[in-house]
């Protein structure tokens, strides 16, 4: 009677601890960003996947979007930025964006590791040759980095910082 009596108190006193709901997140700085990409070793792409991509097949209706305030339509995302170019996601294959130069001529591809934050991009030309490498935290925050580790750019909501926290271009994206 004495073993359950002490059993039951064990249990008792432990159940408050069980119950707590445990919730953490993951928080990045410069450093520890740049080491989570470079862990990255698979640098494949599809090649015929972006062939399919060289132009934008909705260029002039998304010429017209970038004055809308909608830019998430139904079967795609767009974003724009201050260089002039814009970057599209299709809804059917959200692991890649595609970036085009204003004239609607595929300038990089973007190939996701996840859609889930955070998650890891690695943005190649169209002959295969990584330009660059991203951890997206939020969607307000993104490190770029060269494939050699040097930071690009800490995307902050709309504004991208060099690593002397000048801002050096901004995005309008809107949903």
């Amino acid at each position: 009677m004495k073993k359950i009596f002490i059993l039951l108190l064990l249990l008792v006193f432990h159940l408050p601890v069980c119950a707590e709901v445990l919730q953490g997140s993951i928080t990045y700085d410069v450093d520890s960003a740049r080491e989570e990409l470079l862990k990255y070793s698979d640098n494949k792409i599809d090649k015929t996947l972006v062939e399919s991509f060289y132009k934008d097949y909705y260029y002039k209706e998304n010429q017209a979007y970038k004055l809308s305030a909608d830019t998430n339509l139904t079967n795609r995302v767009l974003a724009f930025f201050s260089d002039t170019t814009y970057g599209v996601m299709y809804k059917a294959i959200p692991l890649y964006v595609w970036y085009y130069s204003k004239d609607g001529d595929l300038i990089y591809m973007e190939k996701k590791d996840s859609t889930e934050y955070p998650y890891k991009a690695y943005k190649y030309t169209p002959s295969g040759l990584l330009m660059n490498m991203s951890l997206r935290v939020s969607k307000e925050e993104t490190f770029i980095y060269t494939p050699a580790g040097k930071l690009v750019a800490h995307w902050i909501g709309p504004n991208a910082y060099d690593e002397d926290n000048n801002i050096i271009m901004t995005r309008e994206y809107k949903e």
